[in-house]
């Protein structure tokens, strides 16, 4: 029989050693290469909302050539507001005034410039109320001017709907996006007969409270106040390996 020649011997065994590390290092290469491949998708959700919390707020006036009786004018007022607002639902007791804010009302020339006579002064007190039934509020918003035929000088805001429950909720519904988010990227990564992995890094985007049916956005987002009936929408940017 003839022997091998050791130098054979070594040149094999140094040349298997190269093919498997040749293996391994492409198996490697392979695998970090599928492991920094990603996939990035855009997830949201949206839920209707009513809101649970109003306020009104509004304001009388008055006006007279003497601070004095400006002000006992202003007083006049209050016992027909008081009045209206009980027979509403809302006693005394229930009405938040604000402090009494005067000002000095200066002639004009006939220019329209104002000059540094003081002609008359105005006196003007903000009251509010607040209630969890936004029905009954936006009722009164629409028919408190009516007082105005008993000698109220008096002027209304638009009604502020709130809705109170908006931390809870804003947990859920970034979960919902998030999970739409994965929803998405699954599919895209089936279509081309891939899996997803793990995530790798996801954004929160701004909520968007708005009016039903409103498609307005904003990049600070939006806190709609105006509307009893409101949609509140979340956004989730998300990138995912793909295996």
């Amino acid at each position: 029989m003839q022997e091998k020649n050791p130098l054979i011997i070594s040149a094999s065994i140094i040349a298997a050693g190269f093919i498997i590390v040749g293996i391994i290092m492409n198996s490697a290469w392979r695998n970090h290469t599928s492991s920094n491949e990603t996939i990035t998708v855009t997830g949201s959700a949206k839920r209707d909302i009513i809101s649970d919390f109003a306020i009104l707020r509004g304001t009388i006036n008055s006006t007279s050539s003497g601070a004095a009786d400006a002000f006992r004018k202003l007083e006049a007022q209050k016992p027909a507001l008081y009045d209206y607002l009980a027979k509403q639902g809302f006693p005394k007791d229930k009405v938040v005034l604000n402090a009494v804010v005067s000002n000095s009302v200066y002639e004009l020339t006939p220019s329209g410039a104002m000059t540094n006579n003081v002609v008359g002064y105005n006196y003007s007190q903000r009251f509010e109320i607040q209630s969890e039934d936004c029905q009954k509020i936006k009722n009164i918003s629409l028919d408190i001017s009516s007082i105005v035929e008993k000698g109220v000088n008096f002027t209304v805001d638009q009604p502020e709907y709130y809705f109170t429950k908006i931390a809870k909720l804003k947990i859920e519904i970034q979960a919902e996006a998030a999970k739409d988010a994965y929803i998405r990227a699954t599919k895209i990564a089936e279509a081309s007969n891939s899996k997803i992995g793990v995530l790798r890094n996801a954004r929160m985007g701004v909520l968007q409270i708005t009016p039903k049916n409103s498609n307005a956005i904003s990049d600070s987002g939006i806190n709609d106040v105006s509307s009893v009936e409101k949609e509140i929408t979340a956004v989730v940017n998300a990138s995912f390996e793909i295996k």
